[in-house]
């Protein structure tokens, strides 16, 4: 649907007559991002858990409202004011009706509640998903990927909401994430107000409370539908967040962004309503690019982690859901027939640093996977235990889970176990994303001494899929027998091939940054990590002299 603005009244812009008319129609309380905030309440044991909470169907005028920004107006404007109420408003009605979005609504349902899909066919969107898809009822079922949202607190949320209304440029995806969002330390006593003013200007309370006397920069990511109208816009507004390349315009900046390193642009260091955030701006196009195919790992690595998702899309939702299977079936081609939980988040966290040149260098915290994963169990655990569930080969082997709330019980270590067959894990290798799949061909065709017109028929047979698809096939004989490589070889393949996907685009984005954030602001940045990395050699060092 193309939404065209209004004409302009009298001494009013023109987009904030767009603005305006595409928050008219928003007069019931219902929102259409609301439509996710309902969460996989219970886990049965498989292939169907018990939905609770599912909402209506919205209507496509309430699905534009989502994508919309706000038109431009002041910090604490009635129009402003309004939107932050309308969004209070839904969630009020969402948790009344046992939203997710709130840790109360956690309460697992009756197991005798009525099913209303045929379990053998929830996960078969797989065979053929539809990346063109511009509603969330188009989604493969009710309550499809729901498991992406993380539950934080509400006050927190909707300052990082309010945050989005201060861009005009459309913001079609959004989510933050980091540790300004996920704690990835315990906090080490409430910091000082001039701690707090040093990062955050007039940091609400909300932040601080969130952030645990550790005040950090909050990270955001924009999917945007068009690179250089989205940040024409943005350069007129906020000038002031970009570097000397913004002098130059939006197509330089745009074409900065779409050409070099991962597709991403960003602007760090830039305080919106007193807080200090960073935000990178990437095409939606190369967005979903990334979570299917893998093609840089740079995006899909960041959602492999827990994220908040401030402003959903159902395509990003549907591309997501495939990003994530795709990193739970490396991981378990990386893992032995048991493990525990722990090792398998960890396992899945550490795919987006093999190959990052900041961890080859002292400009990140060496321990950062396990500060992710040890902070974040369950977070990680909403995230992928009903994936674990969907899948025939894998699945907890624990008896703590069939104690009631054992989904809350991060106390727990839980072990899992995977079924070895050479069938079943070669259809995982079958279906790992088409980019990525197809360089660990290309290792295993140097390491079988496949000759190259054998090889190219091999391909042509099984080649059933284009570039916008995704399709669930079965793993042939060259899939069975690379996944019946010795394992220690086969790992190292995997991860030969993780770094040869991330090593390329994470140096170049590196390297972009020096240009599109300024040189003061990178100093500043690698200034910042460095102490990350002393910090957390500190307690290495401590030990040694103990020990000594």
């Amino acid at each position: 649907m193309v939404v065209r603005p209004m004409a302009p009244s009298k001494g009013v812009p023109a987009i904030w007559a767009q603005g305006t008319a595409l928050r008219l129609p928003t007069a019931p309380p219902v929102r259409s991002a609301r439509l996710y905030s309902v969460h996989a309440a219970r886990f049965h044991h498989r292939p169907y858990y018990v939905l609770k909470g599912s909402r209506a169907p919205c209507t496509a005028t309430l699905c534009l409202r989502s994508f919309a920004s706000d038109a431009p107006k002041p910090a604490n404007s009635e129009g402003a004011n309004a939107a932050a109420m309308k969004e209070s408003h839904a969630d009020s009605a969402a948790s009344a009706a046992g939203s997710p979005d709130e840790p109360q609504s956690q309460t697992p349902p009756s197991s005798t509640a009525p099913s209303t899909s045929n379990p053998e066919s929830d996960f078969d969107w797989e065979k053929n998903p539809n990346f063109q898809i511009e509603k969330f009822t188009e989604l493969p079922y009710t309550n499809f990927g729901v498991n992406q949202h993380m539950i934080i607190d509400r006050e927190f949320k909707e300052v990082l909401r309010q945050s989005l209304w201060r861009f005009r440029a459309p913001i079609r995806y959004a989510f933050a994430y980091g540790s300004g969002v996920f704690p990835q330390s315990t906090g080490g006593g409430a910091a000082t107000e001039a701690e707090i003013k040093a990062i955050h200007p007039k940091a609400p309370a909300a932040v601080q409370k969130a952030q645990d006397g550790s005040p950090k920069m909050i990270d955001f990511i924009f999917g945007v539908s068009y690179t250089q109208h989205w940040h024409s816009l943005n350069l007129m507004q906020h000038r002031d967040h970009y570097s000397m390349l913004g002098s130059l315009g939006s197509g330089a900046v745009a074409w900065m962004q779409d050409k070099w390193g991962a597709g991403v642009y960003f602007n760090p260091y830039v305080t919106v309503d007193g807080i200090l955030i960073k935000y990178g701006v990437v095409n939606i196009d190369t967005l979903c690019r990334d979570l299917s195919e893998w093609d840089t790992l740079y995006i899909a690595g960041r959602l492999h982690k827990p994220v908040k998702i401030l402003r959903d899309d159902p395509r990003v939702r549907l591309a997501n859901q495939i990003n994530l299977l795709s990193a739970l079936r490396t991981a378990l081609l990386l893992l032995p027939p048991t493990f525990t939980e722990q090792e398998l988040y960890a396992t899945i966290a550490g795919i987006s640093y093999l190959g990052d040149p900041r961890m080859a260098f002292p400009t990140e915290n060496p321990k950062k996977v396990a500060n992710i994963v040890n902070h974040n169990m369950l977070n990680f655990r909403r995230l992928y235990a009903p994936l674990v569930e969907s899948l025939p080969n894998v699945e907890y082997d624990d008896p703590a889970c069939s104690k009631p709330g054992w989904i809350d019980n991060t106390d727990a270590v839980l072990k899992l176990r995977q079924d070895m067959d050479p069938i079943k894990r070669g259809n995982m290798v079958r279906r790992l994303p088409k980019a990525f799949r197809s360089k660990l061909y290309f290792e295993y065709q140097k390491k079988f001494q496949i000759p190259q017109l054998e090889f190219n028929k091999m391909m042509e047979e099984s080649k059933d899929e284009d570039a916008t698809s995704f399709k669930r096939q079965q793993g042939g004989g060259f899939e069975q027998r690379i996944a019946q490589d010795e394992p220690e070889a086969l790992r190292k393949n995997i991860r030969d091939v993780i770094k040869k996907t991330i090593n390329w685009p994470s140096t170049t984005q590196s390297i972009k940054g020096v240009v599109t954030s300024g040189f003061s602001r990178s100093v500043r940045y690698m200034g910042e990590k460095m102490a990350k990395y002393r910090e957390a050699k500190k307690p290495e060092k401590d030990d040694e002299k103990k020990s000594s």
